[in-house]
């Protein structure tokens, strides 16, 4: 039987509810290492995982078996009771519905990495909202009417 041969790099963002700023520093690396073990025991390679307090993003290697929309959803779900189970957030924790996608060449692997691994000094001078309208710009995103992140984005 031929095998399937792939290479499909996808950068995922997603955002805590309201915005709200959760993600404590205290247990950040938890999560992420929770988050890492979730992509990994799919199958699937963690690239890398970083954020802020309010969203994080997560850049993986996706087998070609995987829907995309399933692991953001087993990995929204799962961090979600992982936090409740561990009583990591004094503050009731859920991610919004929404996320973003974005695909990119092996050619650019490095740099999405170097990105994501450096978001608390990235975000020192970018907000997060005009971090993800550049990136939507920059891939040529439809925008219209959605909503996401808790912002309305431009017509």
């Amino acid at each position: 039987m031929a095998g399937v041969f792939s290479q499909i790099y996808i950068q995922t963002v997603f955002a805590v509810k309201n915005r709200q700023s959760l993600i404590a520093s205290e247990w950040e690396d938890d999560l992420y290492k929770y988050a890492t073990g979730i992509v990994q025991n799919r199958g699937n390679k963690m690239l890398a995982i970083g954020g802020m307090p309010d969203h994080i993003h997560i850049f993986i290697g996706l087998k070609p078996a995987e829907a995309l929309s399933d692991l953001v959803r087993e990995i929204k779900k799962s961090t979600n009771s992982f936090i409740a189970d561990n009583h990591l957030s004094k503050f009731k924790f859920d991610w919004q519905a929404g996320y973003g996608a974005f695909s990119y060449s092996r050619s650019h692997r490095d740099a999405v990495c170097k990105y994501i691994l450096n978001q608390k000094e990235h975000h020192r001078e970018k907000t997060f909202e005009g971090e993800f309208l550049k990136i939507l710009v920059d891939f040529e995103v439809e925008i219209g009417d959605k909503q996401m992140f808790d912002f309305f984005l431009p017509d």
